[in-house]
């Protein structure tokens, strides 16, 4: 399909994750980037285009924001959500320039008009006064009933779960009243049963994102303000969300979940971690309309074959070969538009079925040997087909099973050189005597030769971003385990040898 040709002006209506309608405009688009701000509306039916003539841009000044437009480029990757509908044009207001510096998708828009709102709206106005005064607070000391712990005033997020330095009572009761010396926390992690953590965040409705493992049999946070969850648990029987949330994500869970969600999670992004062949959608969310699959070497469509309203669908596998199995069951969806599928190294160009529906197609990570075919395929198709990070068939037969294997997406040259540093590493270990005074030594100096050839890597083509950093600690610390270096003596080696 040829692209909507978007220009500077361009007005869209946008579904908003409360239920309600919000616009956006399009500034500038030029090569793969599109750049589009949000405008200052909020209603229940979707706005004319007469409606919105005059509207302003809308700023943000929630939380830590200080008033900058809500204006973002969005790289073409990123297909147009099916709740965006293009009605018109208008003049794009004096002063507001043609491209931003800041990337992200489209969804952001429309959560940035949900998150000034609740600001506005909903979150008392003595919570939001403690929020600003805290950023110049300096050091507070926090006792949780543990023992006090030094931190700033400002910390946007707090680990509980133990594995941070903030001490928390392993029984008995826990002193929330020690956020109220936070009031900039918006974030938590916390481990094990609740122990008055869903009453103390619904006295807390700045507390926005929780993490949550090893959670007990019902989790209940419905009257909370909590708008991302993240949890994890195999005891987990149900869960009750809040009306506000928007993202969802669940990590081994158990099988027979029931989630009771608004709308049957109709206003939920559902994103099922460490999926494999045999995840499930949870019971309660025939609504859910985004879902995303992120796990392991082969998963199955079959885990959405039940949502009849679902429109966007990203399977993420995080592990080769990258193989989906009864993709057939994706023909059935009425209403699928959106599918986006990262390193999908097993998928063959016929593996999707034809599905009516159908606009956007993306697909970053894949066989080179299989592009002609899938152009070929939906050429003429009303499907717009993104591809990217295509490789030659010959070099993922001995680079599918590398961490870094992505890296030549960035610098064919600088992933290919890490690529190369990890598998020498890898040999080197794999060959380590199996006892003896000289192993300990040969592992140190392996590792540290992969750290300092990363390093050089780095200097030379500037590829490690925060993404590339995390990849290169979790491939590390593999290594590391795989020669039998204690977790915490190889964390601290990596920290003390890289200088990305």
């Amino acid at each position: 399909m040829v692209d909507r040709a978007v220009r500077a002006g361009d007005v869209a209506v946008m579904r908003l994750s409360d239920g309600a309608w919000g616009a956006c405009q399009i500034t500038g688009a030029e090569g793969r980037v599109t750049s589009v701000y949000a405008l200052l509306w909020h209603s229940v039916e979707p706005p004319s285009l007469d409606e919105l003539r005059g509207v302003e841009p809308l700023k943000l000044d929630h939380h830590a924001h200080d008033g900058q437009l809500a204006h973002l480029s969005i790289d073409r990757w990123h297909a147009v959500p099916p709740g965006f509908t293009w009605i018109g044009s208008l003049p794009v207001p004096e002063g507001v320039p043609a491209f931003s510096s800041t990337y992200s998708g489209w969804q952001s828009l429309a959560d940035d008009v949900v998150r000034q709102r609740r600001w506005d709206r909903e979150l008392p106005a003595a919570v939001k006064s403690a929020y600003r005064a805290a950023a110049t607070r300096g050091q507070v000391d926090v006792d949780f009933g543990a023992g006090a712990v030094t931190i700033g005033a400002a910390t946007p997020r707090l680990d509980l779960s133990g594995e941070g330095p903030m001490r928390v009572p392993t029984s008995g009761p826990v002193r929330w009243s020690a956020l109220d010396q936070l009031p900039r926390c918006t974030a938590l992690a916390w481990t094990g049963p609740d122990r008055g953590l869903a009453r103390a965040l619904a006295d807390r409705p700045v507390v926005s994102s929780l993490t949550w493992r090893d959670a007990p049999a019902v989790v209940d946070l419905a009257d909370t303000g909590v708008q991302h969850l993240s949890l994890a648990g195999a005891d987990v029987c149900e869960v009750r969300l809040p009306g506000g949330l928007h993202g969802l994500e669940l990590a081994a869970v158990n099988q027979g979940l029931t989630v009771c969600a608004a709308d049957g999670g109709r206003w939920l992004h559902l994103t099922l971690t460490g999926a494999d062949a045999e995840t499930t959608v949870p019971a309660g969310l025939h609504g859910v309309r985004e879902v995303a699959l992120d796990g392991s070497g082969a998963m199955s469509a079959a885990a959405v074959a039940e949502l009849k309203d679902l429109e966007s669908l990203r399977i993420y596998w995080r592990k080769p070969p990258g193989r989906l199995v009864d993709a057939a069951a994706l023909a059935d969806l009425p209403r699928l538009a959106v599918i986006q599928l990262v390193d999908g190294y097993g998928l063959d160009a016929d593996t999707l079925p034809d599905t009516a529906s159908l606009t956007q197609l993306s697909i970053s990570g894949l066989r080179r040997s299989i592009v002609p075919a899938l152009k070929a395929r939906y050429r003429g198709a009303a499907v717009r087909l993104v591809v990217e990070g295509a490789k030659p068939d010959t070099w993922l037969a001995a680079n599918l099973y590398n961490p870094f294997r992505d890296w030549v997406d960035d610098d064919a040259r600088g992933g290919a050189a890490a690529c190369k540093a990890y598998a020498n590493t890898f040999r080197i270990i794999d060959k380590l005597p199996q006892e003896g005074d000289g192993r300990a030594d040969e592992a140190k100096a392996a590792l540290r030769k992969l750290v300092e050839t990363l390093n050089s890597i780095d200097q030379k083509y500037e590829i490690v971003d925060t993404l590339r950093r995390e990849e290169a600690f979790d491939a590390f610390m593999k290594l590391a385990a795989r020669a039998g270096v204690p977790p915490h003596v190889a964390e601290q080696w990596f920290d003390e040898w890289r200088d990305f």
